[in-house]
């Protein structure tokens, strides 16, 4: 059979393992024993100080439509691997359980739940992968995204790098993921059309090779599209001609009907050296208001650097090291159970253990909360319990270095606020999914809401994750109790 993008039902886009287990639990009659799984990441990618959550609109797309259709059935038949029983049960499979998720946008911090799953197990084994796929690889791209956005202090910034995605859907929600995360938009047209992110673009060098000369090509280009005049000038050289060329475009086409909104794009050279002699250039021939845009295989550090150096640009467009996140392509979020639920309802904490102390997990079903200082709004730190317990922020509360457990810091004079929200009850979709925009905008405001210290690109401030003393007694218990 050839698999179409129609055809695919993402359900079966599954590790084959979650299949086998399921098989196991239902002959070993766990089917139906309430699981709680966590999904959280254990380091922030590029060594910064957040990460940006993404990625949850897909999951609750994926959660609604699971299913399994004859044809999924019948190849499972075929692997001579599964029970009928089994696999009479996976005809009429569907999600009846409960999820928490931070909202897409939030900064989030490594260990800290980002969604919490409560399920008969085999509902909660079988949806790992496709959960772990949606927020790994849209976190990554909207951290990497804010990033940059950061690093080009308040100019524009483009995703320009479809072509040189892994995949198409690696470049259409890596694009929304972009968006999240703080571009204003993108050069790949579905993205636009599916998730509503702008997007816009200028032309390529074969536009200026098609003409006789490079003058013709700006001038028609500026007559085809006099309102988004803005002209690659680099495709012979920059400086003698490009430029030139360009403003003469403008004086010809541009200025007789009044418009003087413009734009030049640069894709090679010294960025830092070039701009300044466009800016200089443009000024003194009277297009002061012509943006200056560059391109060409940039990231963060290059952004600061340029404008270290001077470099005259109002937008920029970034693309393989944006939607590859080259620099550090695994967000590396895992799926972990975290406890389950006796047959009286009673919820026993589960733990991994592990040599590698990082990778011991938190046990339990826990809230996530976010202490906000009352006189400056920023957040102090995050705070993990259990979930029958609540922070009362009229108390002071004493919370724990994460980095050296020894040294404690009172908390006085803030606000708590409970970060994940429901998103599933029962199998029901109760959550009220908000536009891009506004996904947008609440992220820009809550990376606002962090200290300077903990958004810098090199050694940044490691942000207190606290566990509340409960959590603590109940997570040295099972340490030593498997010891």
């Amino acid at each position: 059979m050839t698999a179409t993008k129609d055809k695919l039902n993402l359900t079966m886009l599954c590790d084959f393992y979650e299949l086998t287990m399921g098989n196991g639990y239902f002959q070993y009659g766990l089917k139906d024993r309430i699981t709680y799984f966590d999904v959280f990441f254990r380091n922030v990618p590029d060594n910064g100080g957040f990460a940006i959550a993404a990625g949850l609109e897909q999951v609750i797309e994926y959660i609604q439509d699971l299913h399994f259709s004859e044809e999924d059935v019948a190849y499972l038949r075929s692997r001579q691997l599964f029970s009928e029983e089994f696999l009479d049960y996976l005809r009429n499979f569907r999600f009846t359980g409960d999820i928490w998720a931070v909202p897409e946008g939030t900064p989030v911090f490594p260990r800290e739940p980002l969604l919490t799953v409560r399920a008969p197990a085999i509902q909660a084994q079988l949806i790992e992968t496709y959960l772990l796929l949606a927020i790994n690889h849209q976190s990554l791209i909207a951290t990497k995204a804010n990033r940059v956005v950061r690093a080009a202090e308040g100019r524009t910034v483009l995703e320009f790098g479809s072509r040189r995605a892994q995949g198409a859907d690696g470049a259409i929600l890596g694009a929304r993921a972009a968006y999240i995360g703080g571009c204003n938009g993108t050069a790949c047209t579905i993205s636009d059309q599916l998730y509503g992110v702008h997007a816009g673009g200028t032309m390529a060098h074969a536009w200026v090779q098609m003409f006789d000369s490079q003058y013709e090509a700006f001038r028609a280009y500026c007559e085809a599209y006099p309102n988004n005049a803005i002209l690659l000038v680099d495709t012979y050289n920059t400086l003698k001609s490009g430029i030139p060329d360009a403003i003469r475009a403008f004086n010809d086409v541009l200025r007789p009907r009044g418009i003087t909104e413009c734009g030049i794009r640069l894709d090679s050279g010294d960025m830092a050296y070039l701009t300044r002699k466009a800016r200089k250039m443009l000024d003194e021939a009277g297009w002061q208001s012509c943006k200056i845009s560059v391109s060409n295989s940039l990231d963060e550090y290059l952004i600061q650097d340029l404008l270290r150096q001077g470099a005259q640009i109002d937008l920029f467009g970034v693309g393989e090291r944006l939607i590859t996140a080259r620099s550090e392509p695994v967000f590396g979020g895992v799926y972990k159970l975290a406890a389950v639920e006796d047959e009286a309802g009673n919820i026993i904490p589960k733990i991994k253990i592990s040599e590698n102390v990082g990778k011991i997990t938190n046990p339990h079903f826990k809230k996530l909360y976010r202490l906000y200082g009352n006189d400056t709004g920023k957040a102090i730190a995050d705070y993990l319990c259990v979930h029958d317990e609540t922070v009362d922020d009229t108390k002071n509360l004493r919370i724990f270095d994460p980095e050296a457990t020894w040294k404690t810091k009172d908390v006085y004079n803030f606000t708590a606020r409970e970060l994940q929200v429901p998103i599933f009850r029962g199998g029901r979709l109760v959550y009220e999914k908000p536009s891009l925009d506004q996904i947008r905008t609440y992220c820009l405001a809550q990376v606002d809401t962090l200290w300077d210290e903990v958004k810098r690109f090199d050694n940044p401030h490691t942000y207190y994750v606290d566990l509340s003393q409960k959590l603590w007694d109940i997570k040295y218990g099972l340490l030593k109790q498997n010891s």
